[in-house]
Order: C-alpha cells, then structure tokens, then sequence
C-alpha cells in the first residue's frame, strides 16, 4: 500500500509505482469524484482526433456536395426569412 500527504497548497502527489503501473504522465487531468468518506480520481479519456470528412454522415445530409459559396448564401436565405 502506498501513502502519500495532502500539502498546505491542497496538493498531493501519486507515487511513482502508481503512476508508473497506469502509464500516467504529467499534464493529465483527472474527474475528481466524492464518494462521502474520501475521494476517487478517474484520469480524462481525451477525444479521438477526428476529421471533418468523419463527421460529415453524422448530419444525415444526402444530397450533392455544396460549396462554402452555396452554403453561405442558403444561410443568409434562411437567416431574411426568420426576420
């Protein structure tokens, strides 16, 4: 069992073996959980990069591709009607 101290700056350090067996490196951020007589620390799952060409099927768009140009001009189409 390892210990460790809470520090006047409320910090406390995680030992070596424990950060060593996780693979955690510095700069990790952690969702601090309480759980009434103490705490849990779950480490962040950063996003998956992703593309945009990824995400685009997620819209549920079907028709042909359309321009920046094309785009622009329906969103300022639609924004004249909502006036």
């Amino acid at each position: 069992m390892e210990t460790t101290r809470l520090s006047n700056k409320g910090q406390i350090v995680i030992p070596k073996q424990v950060r060593s067996a996780h693979g955690w490196e510095p700069g990790l951020e952690f969702i601090v959980e309480d759980t009434g007589d103490g705490i849990k620390l779950k480490p962040m799952t950063p996003y998956l990069k992703t593309k945009a060409e990824e995400l685009v099927g997620c819209v549920g768009y079907k028709g042909p591709k359309k321009s920046l140009k094309e785009m622009e001009a329906a969103i300022a189409k639609g924004a004249r009607n909502k006036l």
